[in-house]
């Protein structure tokens, strides 16, 4: 049996203001009803004004997923009654989507998009044991839905694709797409291809609603279809449904059986004038679009040939921390003054993935947020490559600049930073070191090449970092006959 997977994803765009009118947009604001107006409450008689803005990021999107646009595109009304929803309709788009017909590759595999359009967030629903409230700051924030073809083969498959796409929306600028936040929603459809087993296929479809991680789309996915195929073994037939998710017990269940396209009732909206995009400067908008994370996979493999290809893939996880790596490298550049800076790729890259990304995680901090600059870092790992200051008296260094935002010199002139390059002080305490370790000595003589290893880490402590390994290996060797 073959699974048959699509995704509708869901992303909530950031934008200052909501989609139709003039109420701000902060998916961050946590007291209820505070960011809301006439026309986001479904007021009789309140007419919307579209986001040029929001319908621009959406053409972006489009473009980035290499789309085709309709030269003229409308809003429409889709009818359904709910109690997050006081129009009793949602401004949304049928027939003439933004975008249309585009791809987005995984692992070489094109998995087509059907259609990229805008839509009105509903409001909030919040539900107690006995009751259940309303926050309408969601309500009319600017929602982007992709609709996939149904070419997703696996539930990998389509957690790479959702993983990828929020990335590019970051790339983009035009969503955070935080999933536990709800910027980003998923939501599957799914069904089995059963010829093989001797029967008339079944036609159905089931949908799984607001899946909130990568994890539980992958999870979601993978149990339903274990679930569908346990009742098509036993010839047992399938309904079309719509599914949630319980992430406790790790399985789908029942809400409802699903609608039908008609059941919605779509029609143009009679309030909101066609969207002609002669009106648009598209080649401008196309313009902002930056080098998507693909393309700088590419770049990188081709210019920093000593990166490792899961070092990439961590850099290229956060816009920012591969722009604070390609200025580190630039300032880099500038301190060498034309020399080669090939060996230096990898001190920069070892300290930024090992020791700057461990603080950052220690002080819950991201690199959007950095008091270090790219120039300070730069020096930093200028000063290790040229044995200026050894691994322990960097990683010293790179707290008092990670936490204090002083300039390297500020740092590097206190003593303490200071590396010991006088040879005769090193010998007279590699001398002491000798004495007080005769086994590791023996050790040593014996052919046991460890021991020197742990003879220099006696001096390193000594000198509390402040000796160089190399210089202080040689040393030992020189007094060791």
């Amino acid at each position: 049996m073959l699974p048959v997977i699509g995704l509708e994803i869901h992303t909530e765009l950031k934008t200052k203001r909501k989609m139709f009118c003039d109420c701000k947009n902060d998916s961050e604001e946590k007291l209820p009803n505070v960011n809301i107006c006439p026309i986001c409450l479904g007021h009789p008689g309140t007419l919307p004004s579209p986001n040029k803005k929001a319908i621009e990021m959406v053409l972006k999107v489009g473009k980035a997923l290499n789309c085709q646009f309709n030269e003229v595109s409308k809003f429409d009304r889709k009818n359904y009654f709910y109690p997050d929803l006081p129009k009793g309709y949602q401004i949304s788009q049928y027939d003439l989507p933004f975008c249309f017909n585009g791809f987005l590759k995984i692992d070489n595999r094109k998995i087509r998009i059907r259609r990229i359009h805008l839509e009105e967030d509903t409001a909030r629903s919040i539900h107690f044991k006995d009751k259940s409230l309303i926050d309408f700051n969601r309500a009319g924030v600017p929602l982007m839905e992709l609709v996939t073809e149904p070419d997703i083969k696996s539930a990998k498959e389509a957690r790479k694709f959702c993983q990828e796409l929020q990335l590019i929306l970051k790339y983009l600028e035009v969503s955070d797409a935080n999933m536990e936040k709800g910027q980003m929603r998923c939501e599957v459809n799914i069904s089995l291809k059963s010829q093989n087993l001797g029967f008339k296929n079944q036609k159905y479809k089931v949908e799984i609603k607001n899946l909130n991680s990568f994890r539980a789309v992958e999870e979601a996915i993978e149990y339903e279809i274990r679930r569908q195929t346990e009742l098509i073994k036993k010839r047992e037939k399938l309904i079309q449904e719509t599914r949630g998710w319980d992430p406790e017990k790790k399985q789908t269940f029942s809400q409802r059986f699903k609608e039908k396209e008609s059941d919605y009732r779509y029609f143009p909206e009679p309030d909101l004038p066609l969207i002609d995009f002669k009106k648009f400067n598209l080649e401008k908008i196309f313009l902002e679009i930056p080098e998507l994370p693909e393309k700088k996979k590419e770049r990188f493999e081709k210019e920093y040939p000593s990166l490792k290809k899961e070092e990439i893939e961590i850099l290229i996880e956060e816009k920012e921390e591969t722009d604070f790596f390609e200025a580190t490298v630039s300032e880099a550049k500038n301190l060498l003054k034309g020399k080669d800076i090939s060996g230096l790729i990898r001190v920069i890259i070892n300290l930024m993935l090992r020791d700057l990304r461990s603080l950052i995680q220690e002080t819950k901090n991201s690199f959007k947020n950095l008091i270090l600059t790219p120039k300070e870092f730069a020096k930093l790992c200028v000063a290790f490559y040229e044995k200026k200051v050894t691994s322990p008296i960097a990683k010293k260094i790179l707290k008092e600049l990670y936490g204090k935002g002083y300039s390297f010199e500020d740092v590097f002139e206190k003593e303490e930073f200071s590396v010991i390059e006088n040879k005769n002080e090193l010998e007279k305490l590699a001398k002491e070191i000798i004495k007080e370790n005769p086994k590791a000595v023996k050790d040593y003589l014996s052919g046991k090449e460890m021991s020197l290893n742990f003879l220099v880490g006696k001096l390193m402590a000594k000198t509390k970092g402040k000796a160089n390994p190399q210089t202080a290996k040689e040393i030992f060797k020189s007094l060791i006959k």
